[in-house]
């Protein structure tokens, strides 16, 4: 049986303004009705595979969590790094996890945030793979190339590792080549696109780790002995983790074993690096329009248009990638998508909120939704899960008055807890500790009114919660 590790780091700052660092595009609906990490896990339907390994941010803990229960996926099995150190590590943490507990799996490694269109095809790869990762074999997918990309690495396929066989030894890993030198890979017909998924046993990844790269290995060993757990998250040492080098798998294992083995895969595959790829997977309309949400379009061409909740009125356009979200509207031609890093890094530069976080905000217990944001007050719109709550606190400088929408609310102030209906409502005065819970089984949906003289969030001073945020 496969254990899948799925890596679901990353930030995604290339599909701003729909991905943000606290909300990247491996979380986000962009090609289906589930998030592109739920499609990773929807996608192993049909093939004998285990619970899947997460390996996420400890920001993103929840959000993964959430999107886990949501395909009843999720069972301890959140790994979370403090800090970001690249791939080598991140299967490392994996590996070891699983070592420990007496197993020696094959792992399938992949990425939270790739498209693969062609699933029956990407099943067979995988089986195709399995007898070399059996037979101590490192096994990569090469993604057979369309075209002379220049912003992928390459691999080149050595000898078949059997008469008949699609399978090659790997003959070397390159860099992104320039776009003569990409011309030339793909014309030979020698070389893959690098697909950056893996196949191999835990304990055979880790013997190679420790041959080349012993310094990566130590530290992600110290992490774990050190380490945390509860009912779904796998934390570990964010000092050791800190002191661990930051290496890819294929500087790391890939590009320096001998045992490397490579798998065609010709399946639709894509990793949505811009909002330009997005378009070239999406089903598109007979002007070569991709359309998301509520709009209109008239003689408009070959566009990626995508909006949250506003009409997108469009006339005359052609070539254009026009996305709106709450509180941001990108307008970019179709050609020049790589360069909205440049407004990422303007918004990080000036401290903008926009490039971390949306308006809507995920939290362990629900969502809250910024609906108006001003210098002594805000208006948010507070959604609460079923069975969840917010944590009990109290502020110093600001009051609360929550209005219920729908659902029941259990609401502690002070002394005091009480259950509130449908369009009732409760005040919280400065310094008095609270609670908002959903007792219910629907969601719960309350209007908070925030007014004070400092409303920032290092103003929540909690005393009790449920998910070991005090």
């Amino acid at each position: 049986m496969l254990l899948p590790v799925i890596m679901a780091g990353g930030t995604g700052s290339r599909l701003w303004p729909m991905s943000r660092e606290l909300h990247p595009k491996q979380f986000l609906r962009l090609h289906s009705l589930h998030s592109m990490l739920q499609e990773t896990v929807k996608r192993l339907d049909g093939v004998d595979v285990s619970e899947p390994v997460v390996i996420c941010n400890e920001e993103h803990r929840f959000m993964v969590a959430e999107q886990l229960r949501q395909i009843n996926k999720l069972s301890k099995n959140i790994i979370l790094e403090p800090v970001g150190r690249n791939t080598a590590p991140a299967i490392a943490l994996a590996a070891l996890n699983t070592v420990a507990q007496g197993h020696d799996p094959i792992m399938l490694v992949l990425a939270a945030d790739h498209i693969i269109n062609d699933v029956e095809i990407f099943h067979e790869a995988i089986l195709a793979a399995m007898p070399y990762a059996a037979d101590r074999s490192l096994v990569t997918f090469g993604i057979v190339p369309t075209g002379p990309e220049t912003g992928y690495g390459y691999i080149q396929r050595g000898a078949p590792c059997a008469a008949g066989s699609s399978a090659a030894a790997v003959r070397r890993f390159v860099e992104k080549p320039d776009l003569a030198v990409a011309q030339g890979y793909v014309e030979s017909g020698e070389y893959y696109w690098n697909s950056g998924m893996f196949m191999f046993r835990a304990q055979r990844y880790l013997e190679e780790l420790e041959k080349f790269r012993p310094d990566i290995l130590d530290a992600c060993k110290r992490s774990l002995n050190n380490n945390e757990s509860d009912k779904n998250f796998i934390s570990v040492d964010k000092a050791s983790f800190a002191s661990c080098p930051d290496e890819s798998i294929d500087y790391a294992v890939m590009e320096n074993t001998r045992d490397a083995v490579v798998i065609p895969l010709d399946a639709g595959w894509s990793d949505v690096g811009s909002w330009s790829a997005l378009w070239e997977v999406s089903k598109k309309d007979v002007s070569g329009n991709a359309v998301t949400g509520d709009t209109f379009l008239h003689d408009a061409h070959n566009c990626y248009i995508n909006t949250d909740e506003k009409l997108i009125a469009a006339v005359g356009v052609d070539n254009l990638v026009i996305v709106n979200t709450k509180d941001a509207v990108l307008v970019v031609d179709k050609s020049r998508v790589q360069d909205v890093k440049k407004i990422v890094e303007f918004l990080k530069k000036n401290d903008r909120s926009e490039y971390r976080r949306h308006r809507e905000i995920y939290r362990p217990w629900g969502r809250c939704d910024i609906v108006v944001a001003e210098k002594r007050f805000n208006v948010n719109r507070i959604m609460v899960n079923p069975g969840e709550a917010i944590s009990l606190q109290m502020h110093h400088h600001r009051t609360e008055h929550w209005v219920v929408l729908s659902g029941t609310a259990r609401v502690t102030t002070g002394e005091q807890t009480f259950l509130l209906t449908e369009n009732q409502s409760t005040f919280i005065p400065i310094g008095v500790i609270h609670r908002l819970e959903n007792p219910g089984n629907i969601l719960l949906e309350v209007i908070e009114i925030q007014s004070g003289s400092y409303l920032g969030e290092d103003d929540i001073i909690r005393i009790e919660d449920h998910y070991g945020r005090c």
